[in-house]
């Protein structure tokens, strides 16, 4: 499922940079934390979190690592094929396709996620945690539990036509 995404037309979306001070005997060590989501809107997303010492090296670093972790989202036409569940910590995010026109109904964090992963028509609901980590990473595990009717289909050993 992980691949390596080495092609320039993918695109980049800072989700939040968080502050993290470290108190020493001379005063506070800032340090930054920068979470990235990298995908190229057509089925292809990836997460990373990037750590440094300067902001533009934690988003540098941050987009590194999510072209590492890169997923295929099995796509819909314009939407998800089933309902799914996606369980992180105490963050839930719930994802259900949506008709054709309906739009990108998910809250910050989410929606990075879904525009990114080129899904244009969806309803999403984010229950628990509003820790950003947490919702992007229980985004992932939703987006991880889709099967195409292909992939269904394969599994139990039957023609596409006999699923749908």
């Amino acid at each position: 499922m992980r691949m390596e995404a080495s092609s320039s037309e993918l695109k980049e979306k800072v989700i939040h940079i968080g502050r993290v001070s470290k108190t020493v005997k001379g005063g506070r060590n800032f340090r930054f934390t920068a979470l990235v989501i990298v995908g190229d809107e057509n089925g292809k997303v990836g997460k990373g979190l990037g750590k440094a010492a300067e902001i533009p090296d934690a988003i540098r670093k941050g987009i590194e690592d999510a072209k590492k972790n890169m997923i295929e989202v099995p796509l819909s036409h314009t939407t998800i094929p089933h309902e799914s569940l996606g369980v992180f910590g105490a963050g839930q995010v719930l994802l259900k396709p949506a008709g054709e026109g309906t739009g990108v109904i998910a809250g910050g964090p989410v929606r990075a996620v879904m525009e990114l992963a080129g899904i244009k028509d969806i309803r999403t609901k984010s229950i628990g945690t509003n820790n950003p980590n947490n919702v992007v990473n229980a985004t992932m595990e939703a987006l991880k539990a889709l099967r195409s009717p292909a992939m269904v289909a394969r599994i139990r050993g039957k023609s596409v036509d006999e699923i749908v």
